[in-house]
């Protein structure tokens, strides 16, 4: 692999560890494919980042699930090979999708559950308001992002301004005022 490449390889990454998407193998991976010109096989990508073909395997399988990377036929050849996706928005709306939007779904299920209690005559004035504002938040957020992942604009200022339910937060007790300075 050159220095450009490695570089690169490496920083990729270096990100993707970061993530909590991807692995930091496949984000080697995926930096690997995007700078090449022509589809890699599983040996060439082994060989380059001196893995376990095992590994490598499970590792690809992976960025095609996620649609960073195509399993692609090349032409005289029965191994598989595979490109880098270029398609960005597309990536990210994937991720957006199955990974954000499933974790905030899941908030929003608790929350559900939580106020389905104290509609069971659990009355906790407190508490209704503080699901009411996460849930209104969550919604928001959800909303947001399918906007995004139909290429719609989002506007998180009417958002933030006009959808969330605000709810001032005290612990119940009067706090003191720092005395004024003159």
């Amino acid at each position: 692999m050159d220095r450009r490449a490695a570089i690169f390889s490496d920083g990729i990454g270096a990100a993707a560890a970061t993530s909590g998407v991807l692995t930091q193998l496949q984000g080697r991976i995926f930096g690997l494919l995007y700078l090449q010109a022509e589809p890699m096989s599983l040996d060439a990508i082994t060989d380059e980042l001196q893995q376990s073909k095992s590994n490598v395997s499970v590792q690809v399988r992976g960025l095609v699930d996620w649609q960073l990377v195509r399993q692609v036929r090349v032409a005289g050849t029965r191994k598989d090979h595979y490109v880098a996706a270029t398609d960005f928005w597309r990536v990210m709306q994937e991720i957006l999708e199955r990974r954000f939007r499933w974790n905030l779904r899941q908030v929003l299920a608790a929350v559900e559950e939580a106020e389905r209690d104290l509609s069971a005559g659990h009355a906790d004035d407190f508490a209704r308001k503080r699901l009411h504002a996460l849930r209104n938040y969550f919604l928001a957020v959800d909303a947001g992002l399918g906007a995004l992942r139909r290429g719609e604009p989002m506007a998180p200022k009417a958002m933030r301004e006009n959808v969330l339910t605000r709810i001032p937060v005290t612990d119940g007790l009067e706090r003191a005022k720092p005395p004024r300075r003159r």
